[in-house]
């Protein structure tokens, strides 16, 4: 009887808490309303003592005195402050791959063939507001992989789940010394140098038009098309405008360069990524109309980082560059709302602008602006919801909603939010973030 009590106490204590497999179906799409919060709409500006209703996981409205339909849960946002959900522009979080680096041009492979929902960076991720991932290849080759971008549904094993809907294709570069380290030095092939890959964009290009042009003239001849590759479909579709490019990139110099190729084939959108020397061409990445997603304040890991400034964001918003801050790290991920205030502190960025930096502007960079980035009615009701405002320092999320569903809260969060247990796993490296081990290297050198 003793035991059995006991069993029931235990059990009464920790009623509270959760563990993944009691998180909604990813399927689901929620329903509530968040009243009196502050609203941080990063578009719109802020509104204070305000409400958000939520109906199947849309933003439905926004204003004072909203009534919550039957059955339909409250969160009282007295005190509290509400943002959009972080999206983070560069990760290789929910990956069981990262490169495929058995050939300097493999736009053959998919990001979202590799997809593991079981990983729980995705739970921690949430835990840092986190809504929205773009997952890249890695950065051994000079042309990777499809990337995908993954909604954080966590509490599911289907990795289709997290994909997010409606999201354009995309596809990651890679320029300077990765590719010429990996292939050139480490397997003794092009490109060996920084000029090298360059002229590899351009025949790669040249002949992804070449495989176009002979698809086209078979359909108007009626004769046998080319045969099928997925490699040259995927360049051909850059060139078509159907896939955005995302390019890991330092240096000036080979920013301007590739810059210059895409102008030769009639491309016109990317993303750098990285892009530590952004801010001595600004003006030409403005000109261009690209992205660029950077780190707030790293540099220095290895040579071609030598040099950059915690300026730089500031320096490429005042140039009219759409601007991100991005992770490229599981731990990062959990803050990136301190990576955003760095930005007034180095450059004096409004609160909209900073926080501009992991919401609207990540969204435009991956083509996803028109349903996430901003708090607006219509767009898909994901949210981050603070104690304080997030980019102070004393801030910390506690709840953060994809889709209108609650997908982490802090008053119910678990000891253990694993998906996936392996009792003979080693005991995981906790540590903070060091560029010893690239992420984007990882798979690189194993043979």
């Amino acid at each position: 009887m003793r035991l059995t009590l006991l069993a029931l106490l235990l059990l009464a204590g920790s009623a509270a808490a959760q563990t993944a497999v009691d998180l909604p179906p990813a399927e689901t799409r929620g329903d509530l309303l968040i009243r009196g919060a502050t609203v941080l709409t990063v578009t719109n500006g802020t509104h204070e003592n305000t409400d958000i209703l939520v109906r199947d996981g849309k933003i439905e409205a926004l204003g004072q005195g909203l009534s919550a339909p039957g059955g339909v849960r409250v969160v009282d946002g007295t005190g509290f402050h509400v943002m959009p959900g972080i999206i983070d522009a560069h990760s290789h979080i929910a990956l069981s791959n990262v490169n495929e680096a058995q050939n300097t041009i493999t736009s053959e492979v998919q990001m979202g063939d590799v997809t593991d929902p079981t990983d729980v960076g995705i739970y921690r991720a949430l835990a840092g507001g986190v809504t929205t991932i773009h997952t890249l290849h890695g950065s051994a080759n000079a042309v990777g992989g499809e990337s995908e971008t993954l909604k954080l549904r966590y509490g599911t094993f289907d990795p289709n789940a997290l994909h997010f809907e409606g999201a354009p294709r995309t596809l990651k570069f890679a320029l300077g010394e990765n590719p010429t380290r990996v292939h050139g030095r480490g397997r003794d092939i092009r490109p060996r140098s920084r000029m090298g890959v360059e002229q590899l964009y351009r025949e790669a290009f040249s002949e992804a038009r070449r495989y176009r042009d002979a698809q086209n003239e078979a359909e108007e001849n009626g004769t046998l098309a080319p045969p099928y590759s997925r490699r040259m479909e995927t360049l051909a579709d850059i060139l078509d405008g159907e896939v955005l490019i995302h390019c890991h990139s330092y240096r000036a110099d080979e920013i301007v360069m590739l810059m210059n190729v895409l102008r030769d084939f009639g491309v016109d959108r990317i993303t750098f990524q990285h892009v530590n020397e952004g801010f001595k061409v600004a003006p030409e990445l403005a000109d261009f109309g690209a992205g660029a997603s950077v780190f707030s304040d790293w540099w220095a890991y290895k040579f071609e980082v030598y040099y950059s400034t915690a300026y730089n964001v500031a320096i490429l918003l005042r140039n009219g560059v759409r601007a991100s801050i991005n992770s490229d790290s599981g731990e990062l991920i959990r803050h990136l709302y301190h990576e955003a205030a760095k930005s007034q502190r180095y450059g004096d960025l409004t609160d909209d602008e900073a926080l501009s930096l992991i919401t609207i502007n990540p969204a435009w960079q991956l083509g996803i602006d028109d349903q996430v980035g901003s708090i607006e009615e219509g767009k898909d009701a994901d949210l981050a919801i603070f104690d304080g405002h997030p980019l102070s320092v004393y801030a910390r999320p506690v709840m953060t909603i994809v889709d209108g569903v609650v997908r982490f809260d802090e008053a119910r969060d678990g000891d253990d939010m694993r998906l996936d247990v392996d009792p003979e796993e080693a005991i995981e490296d906790v540590r903070l973030y060091d560029h010893d081990e690239e992420s984007c290297l990882v798979d690189a050198f194993v043979l």
